[in-house]
């Protein structure tokens, strides 16, 4: 089966690295002409197009940082969708809008062609080594199709339903994320102030009731000073805004959402779009004159669980 690969970011090109290197056929294309040449000299081919990868591949992944970007390698100039053919899947492995996924999802299918939406959940550090959570959306031949392949770049996968819930999800998740990112960010930063010791005060959230996915990693590289989980403040704004304005679509009385959107974009405003999400800390360390910081922390993240082969997570049904 040949793959082709569009977006090699900081996610993307951590998926397509667990396809080449394990050993499939793959075909790359992004803007940055030496991340392809990198991809290119382990094994990869290139493509000079969104169209001619389309030509030449059997299922096409696409991994970027807006629905704009999507939509524009989906039907711009030189797109794949005027290409694709009965029998072809596309795997849209971004973060985006469930509507444009709908959207984009009924030319594809005019096609004959076949859309899962693959949001990925759970750090680069686990994109890195083949263990990142998928969620997939999209009809169940689609998904059982595309199954071998997703088991490859993730560990566990959960088909969430039709097309458009698996973009739902990842935004409630991210938002969720972000949430406990803000609030460690002022119990870290208080308990700076405090004058406890830091490593300790690490161990005590990580053991306790207090503990999260976000504190065992995001807080780690805040203590080290690194700040760098590979997510940057410009992100969260559009990740939080997809979850914000799928809530008051739904007139779902929001409180908490457009606090931490505010919080980000103010943030974002003062330091920079393009600031390391976790330096959201420094709104409460600079005013207290303080940096939170602790000892033998890692400056990024990588995971330690060994690479096997991903599986189907079922979710309960009573």
């Amino acid at each position: 089966m040949k793959i082709g690969f569009i977006g090699l970011g900081n996610v993307g090109g951590k998926l397509a690295g667990s396809l080449v290197r394990n050993g499939h056929d793959v075909t790359v294309r992004d803007l940055d002409p030496d991340l392809v040449a990198g991809f290119v000299a382990r094994g990869a081919r290139a493509a000079a197009s969104p169209r001619e990868m389309a030509e030449q591949v059997d299922i096409l992944i696409t991994c970027l940082p807006s629905p704009a970007a999507t939509a524009a390698v989906a039907e711009g100039p030189d797109g794949f969708i005027p290409a694709l053919r009965p029998g072809q899947t596309w795997l849209e492995m971004s973060t985006t809008d469930h509507a444009e996924v709908l959207r984009l999802g009924a030319l594809v299918e005019a096609k004959g062609a076949m859309i899962l939406e693959c949001p990925v959940s759970g750090g680069c550090h686990r994109a890195d080594t083949g263990n990142i959570a998928i969620f997939a959306g999209g009809r169940r031949a689609a998904f059982e199709h595309a199954l071998p392949v997703l088991t490859v770049m993730g560990r566990r996968i959960l088909h969430t339903g039709e097309l458009g819930s698996a973009s739902k999800l990842k935004v409630v998740t991210n938002y969720l994320c972000t949430v406990h990112l803000v609030a460690l960010a002022e119990a870290l930063t208080t308990c700076k102030v405090a004058g406890m010791d830091m490593n300790t005060a690490y161990e005590a959230i990580r053991i306790s009731s207090g503990n999260s996915f976000v504190h065992e990693t995001e807080s780690q590289v805040i203590l080290n000073g690194s700040r760098d989980i590979n997510f940057t403040m410009d992100l969260v704004i559009k990740d939080v805004g997809l979850f914000d304005q799928l809530a008051r679509d739904l007139n779902v009385p929001l409180e908490l959402s457009p606090l931490v959107l505010n919080i980000f974009k103010d943030s974002a405003a003062r330091y920079g779009p393009r600031e390391l999400s976790p330096n959201i800390i420094r709104r409460y360390e600079e005013p207290c004159g303080v940096k939170v910081l602790g000892v033998g922390f890692p400056d990024q993240m990588t995971d330690d669980e060994p690479e096997a082969p991903g599986y189907e997570v079922v979710a309960r049904r009573g």
